[in-house]
């Protein structure tokens, strides 16, 4: 999973992909976290990317970085522990500014049953998680 997180990290902005009903949504996140082994993402519980999570927890990732760009699919768990929204927002102090731990908003998902497909100039590479 450290490669996972390593991975993600050097792309800065990453792009996070759900699906409500027939629909794709796309949208960057940044917000990232590496708790307990685990790759965590964040959102706010009121917005919908939430909801599509909680209806259907498979994702998908994309990002680039130098030399390079990454695809993640994995299923995303909702961890309602404190103890992993602060490692959050420990990991990502900008966005304290619009989230606190346990102020009913702030979820954190960890990144579970996934694959990770690196791209590089040079060779590729497929990580199981």
């Amino acid at each position: 999973m450290e490669k996972v997180y390593e991975t993600l990290k050097k792309c800065g902005v990453y792009y996070l992909a759900t699906v409500e009903g027939d629909t794709p949504h796309v949208r960057p996140f940044g917000a990232l976290a590496l708790f307990e082994g685990k790759v965590y993402i964040q959102t706010g519980k009121v917005k919908a990317v939430a909801h599509q999570l909680k209806a259907n927890p498979k994702i998908e990732i994309a990002g680039m970085f130098k030399g390079g760009w990454v695809r993640i699919s994995a299923e995303a768990v909702l961890d309602e522990r404190i103890e992993a929204q602060e490692a959050m927002l420990d990991a990502n102090p900008g966005i304290r500014n619009m989230y606190k731990a346990g102020d009913g908003n702030t979820e954190v998902y960890y990144l579970q049953n996934g694959t990770m497909q690196v791209f590089g100039r040079e060779e590729t590479e497929n990580i199981r998680f």
